[in-house]
């Protein structure tokens, strides 16, 4: 895949292509990046690359000139061009499964106030948010979107790493455990040292759907669970009632 940043502030951006799983990535091939300073497109002596709102209203909007100059300057009309905003659609895992999918992509760093919107409408084909909150510069929400989506590209990682992480089923991932076997106090769950893979499968479900129902309950309206699975759900249910039950006598 080959992934083009237009950013205001490359110093932000580059170092992700120069560390960890990103980095072997781009020595393996699998990704190509570029990352250009649209500010290099503006006019006059001092580059200038926003303004004030037509309107009124506090800070600056970047204007129209530099990026869409900087956009044809790659071609990147008929191309998948990404513009990070809270006002975009949510990224999930089955949007980055989608993105990941792509040869090129695009993407536009907003700052300050955000983008002229006449980019947005001739340019623009996803509008993505990263979540309910505001951030001050696109670089940082755009770097997410980039490691949300290359991980998922074929050879990037291990495909059995993928299979159980959180999201892949509508369920979160299993808690993880590794040496020492002892810490604070706390030891790694027995069925983890077992060696038998049925009662360590059966775990990591159960579990799943204990994490899932506590931190993210409404996933599982959409969850796809087995038979064995609702009837583990109603189970863990049923234990946290009774727990709570005993809570509220020893309490009075």
């Amino acid at each position: 895949m080959k992934i083009t940043i237009l950013t205001l502030f490359p110093e932000m951006v580059e170092p992700f292509f120069l560390s960890s799983i990103m980095k072997r990535a781009v020595e393996k091939g699998i990704i190509e990046y570029s990352i250009i300073n649209f500010r290099d497109f503006a006019e006059g002596v001092h580059k200038k690359a926003d303004d004030i709102p037509y309107g009124g209203g506090a800070g600056m909007v970047l204007m129209p000139e530099p990026i869409s100059k900087a956009l044809d300057s790659i071609n990147a009309k008929g191309k998948r061009i990404v513009f990070a905003t809270p006002s975009g659609k949510p990224l999930t895992e089955k949007y980055a499964e989608n993105l990941a999918k792509e040869t090129e992509l695009v993407f536009i760093c907003g700052h300050y106030e955000g983008l002229d919107q006449r980019v947005i409408d001739e340019y623009v084909t996803d509008e993505i948010s990263i979540g309910d909150y505001v951030l001050s510069s696109g670089e940082t929400s755009t770097i997410v979107i980039i490691d949300a989506l290359f991980r998922l590209i074929d050879g990037v990682i291990a495909s059995e790493s993928l299979e159980d992480e959180s999201f892949t089923s509508h369920l979160l991932e299993y808690p993880q455990y590794t040496r020492p076997y002892r810490y604070c106090t706390k030891s790694v769950p027995d069925v983890l040292l077992t060696g038998h893979h049925g009662h360590i499968t059966q775990w990591r479900c159960d579990t799943r759907l204990e994490k899932t129902m506590r931190n993210r309950p409404d996933l599982l309206s959409n969850a796809p669970l087995s038979i064995d699975e609702r009837r583990r759900l109603l189970s863990i249910l049923d234990q946290d009632k009774r727990t709570c039950q005993r809570w509220i006598l020893s309490e009075l």
